[in-house]
């Protein structure tokens, strides 16, 4: 994907001046960290060597003084171009399937391209960026600011003598940072910057180098060669998707996002990129998204396995068992990327947040919260994979029943739901179905799979569940299922009703929550989560359409038969997408302006389960079927 907008343009509904919309940052990674570029070539945000690592450029939640490496072309006339500028645009798209972007720049006096990437398939953390001239002169500008600790720290910087010429080395505490290239900036007030001019034919590499401040600092990248690799790597493996069904190449980049947010050598998947991007700009609905919720990683579990890749699920099945080895009594519903279960939340107050949002906070302190739908997606999640032909594992098996067994125990008490709220523990209707699906997974492992159980309690469990929820979860009057046990509003995670086969597709308890939801939520395909006016989840302020449930809107309409509104709604959805193919937590379709984390994994699994719905529903009006078989009821 590429787009002619104007580069430094601000989209319908900028907060303010100087504040760049969530939807112009494009995303670099190299399977252990990821960056956030703004269309005017401003590394606004980057975590090493992790990404749930502190900051060490920030400005995207403050400003330059907070860390950016921006690289941008300006009209050559001496003019200090740090903002709109008409004379100069700039397109980008993604080379391929990958995650080298190449941005190209047209100036009054010529053209040029920016290429950047985080090279793949080492140990180094680098970011390379490329500068071609393609055409006539193109004059760029060159800033370097540097604070480690989320924008706080300000390092001690010097020029180095290296094998290959110079360098600027930044170091603080532990962390040490190496600028190495063709052109280096030059320091003054702790900014590094640079002017430059290059010709038809000419290019400037410059080089990014993370490592641990008392180790020797490593060589210089080769970036044609980590170019090539990284391009290739990416490509290889988005080439393994099995799908040619329709909106491919929305599908094929979500895949890669969801593999991006995956921390490589140990199989954590983040939820996002980013921490304290608002659900509504200037409130408090700021949260830290960098962990691996087992919910969200499981989900994205399912959009893998439906679409071919079986590596990636047993690396994150390895994953849990070691998150979650010697204390299963114990679950959290999220943890760090490696596993480690402290995530202590604390507010940055150093930072003016994004548009003027906060607090700026990082960790989260949802990590203490009693989930009971957790175990229903993890579960499902590892029942598809068996169903897709995974080798069972004897020490995950004994983990899930363990966890079943806890569940057994406690599926009566109230929790704090899918959504988090920070009010009243609740009967959340979605969390009493999740619970039913896990005793569902776990009865068909018995009976298809052939593990061992106890099959007859589990049943036994499952079915009373089952009837809870139809006795307290559903409001005959209003013909829906309710948000919780005794609410007269719905949520649109009872969506999910029908993807996990609490009732067959065309029963009429769940036609009629689709239209309640569709009524109560939705303002066509553009569905809330739930009304915040109702204060259940405890927290000031709105929200604006959350994507996951849009997508899941989408979902539901494909498999209950009404294929031909679905795909209505979902064109309508992926024109949201941003130049490059990616989509935060929310959007404001008003101003069409993203809010909330960025790209936000729960968007796109489920833009790729909308999108597998709509292949299987085809092009006739017919009822799909639930995604995972439940007892017929």
């Amino acid at each position: 994907m590429s787009s002619a907008t104007p580069a430094l343009s601000p989209a319908p509904g900028s907060p303010r001046a100087g504040t760049t919309p969530i939807g112009e940052y494009a995303v670099l990674g190299d399977s252990r960290t990821v960056a956030l570029v703004s269309r005017d070539g401003s590394i606004d945000w980057l975590c090493l060597p992790w990404l749930d690592s502190p900051a060490l450029f920030a400005a995207l939640l403050g400003g330059p003084d907070n860390g950016r490496w921006r690289l941008a072309a300006v009209p050559g006339d001496g003019a200090d171009s740090d903002g709109p500028d008409s004379d100069v645009t700039a397109t980008r798209r993604y080379r391929g399937d990958s995650f080298v972007l190449e941005t190209t720049w047209t100036t009054p006096t010529g053209t040029a391209r920016v290429i950047d990437a985080m090279p793949v398939g080492d140990e180094r953390s680098d970011v390379v960026r490329r500068v071609e001239a393609v055409s006539g002169t193109v004059t760029f500008e060159h800033e370097w600011v540097v604070r480690f600790g989320y924008g706080k720290t300000r390092p001690w910087i010097r020029r180095i003598g290296t094998a290959t010429g110079e360098a600027v080395r930044a170091i603080a505490g532990p962390d040490s940072l190496k600028l190495e290239g063709d052109r280096l900036p030059r320091g003054r007030a702790g900014r590094h910057t640079d002017r430059f001019t290059v010709s038809a034919g000419e290019r400037v590499d410059l080089v990014l180098t993370w490592s641990k401040s008392w180790q020797a600092v490593p060589d210089r990248t080769d970036v044609t060669r980590a170019l090539a690799e990284t391009e290739e790597l990416w490509s290889d493996w988005a080439r393994s998707a099995a799908y040619s069904g329709p909106y491919r190449d929305l599908v094929v980049r979500s895949l890669l996002v969801l593999n991006v947010l995956t921390q490589g050598p140990t199989g954590g998947i983040a939820a996002a990129a980013t921490t304290s991007l608002p659900e509504e700009l200037g409130g408090e609905r700021n949260w830290d998204y960098r962990f691996c919720w087992l919910r969200d990683a499981a989900l994205t579990v399912e959009a893998l396995i439906e679409l071919g890749y079986r590596g990636e699920v047993e690396r994150w099945r390895s994953w849990l068992l070691r998150a979650v080895a010697g204390d299963p009594e114990n679950v959290q519903i999220m943890y760090r990327l490696d596993g480690s279960r402290e995530l202590p939340e604390r507010e940055l107050d150093h930072l003016a947040g994004y548009a003027g949002s906060r607090p700026v906070r990082v960790g989260n302190a949802a990590v203490d919260q009693h989930q009971n739908d957790v175990l229903g997606e993890v579960m499902l999640a590892l029942d598809l994979a068996r169903r897709h032909g995974l080798e069972s594992d004897p020490d995950a098996w004994a983990l899930q029943r363990v966890l079943i067994d806890q569940l057994v125990e406690h599926w009566r008490e109230p929790d704090h739901g899918i959504w988090e709220v920070r009010g009243p523990l609740r009967h959340f209707t979605h969390s009493k179905v999740m619970c039913w699906a896990a005793l569902d997974c776990a009865v068909r492992a018995v009976e298809q799979h052939g593990l061992d159980g106890p099959i007859e309690s589990w049943r036994a469990v499952r079915d009373e569940i089952h009837a809870d929820v139809l006795t307290h979860g559903y409001d005959t009057d209003l013909g829906s299922f309710v948000q919780y046990y005794g609410a007269t509003t719905t949520d649109a995670s009872l969506l999910q009703l029908v993807q996990v086969g609490f009732l067959a597709p065309d029963d009429p308890r769940i036609l009629g929550t689709i239209a309640r939801v569709r009524d109560e939520l939705a303002d066509g395909p553009w569905v809330h989560r739930y009304r915040t006016s109702t204060g259940v989840d405890g927290v000031a302020g709105d929200e604006h359409p959350f994507l996951a449930c849009c997508f899941w809107l989408v979902d539901a309409l494909a498999r209950t038969g009404d294929v031909r509104t679905a795909r209505r709604y979902m064109d309508e959805l992926v024109s949201a997408a941003n130049d490059v193919g990616l989509f935060a937590e929310e959007y404001d379709p008003v101003n069409r302006r993203f809010t909330g984390n960025m790209p936000q994994a729960f968007s796109h699994l489920a833009l790729v389960r909308a999108a597998h719905a709509l292949q299987a529903a085809g092009d006739a009006d017919r009822p799909l079927g639930a995604h995972a078989p439940g007892t017929e009821r």
